[in-house]
């Protein structure tokens, strides 16, 4: 009896393991797909790759806005082509801990579209 209950205990314990990993490949498609939509949105409000946009300007709710960049901030392959800054008289957001008004993108962000 023992050993059937550490047997179906490991079970578990693996196919928990297989369901977040799955989970977190879904969660990493969906950041794609939205990235892809907000370096869309992005070049159509931008005169260049590289200005400044408020974040405002993406039309998504204050929390979309913070959940969606926030997460884009604490991917390493996402983070190192967006440039966060803050202005005067612009809404703020809390992305990653810190009040932001602005996002720039970098052109090579297309490389990991």
């Amino acid at each position: 009896m023992r050993l059937v209950r550490a047997f179906l205990k490991e079970r578990k314990r693996v196919h928990s393991a297989a369901e977040q990993a799955r989970s977190a490949a879904c969660a990493c498609l969906a950041t794609m797909k939205n990235l892809r939509e907000i370096v869309d949105r992005y070049s159509s409000l931008a005169t260049r790759f590289g200005e400044p946009i408020a974040l405002s300007a993406f039309a998504l709710s204050p929390e979309e806005t913070e959940a969606l960049f926030s997460s884009f901030d604490e991917d390493y392959h996402i983070s190192r082509f967006l440039h966060f800054s803050r202005a005067n008289g612009s809404a703020s957001f809390l992305i990653s801990g810190e009040f932001v008004t602005h996002v720039a993108f970098d052109p090579a962000i297309r490389s990991v579209l």
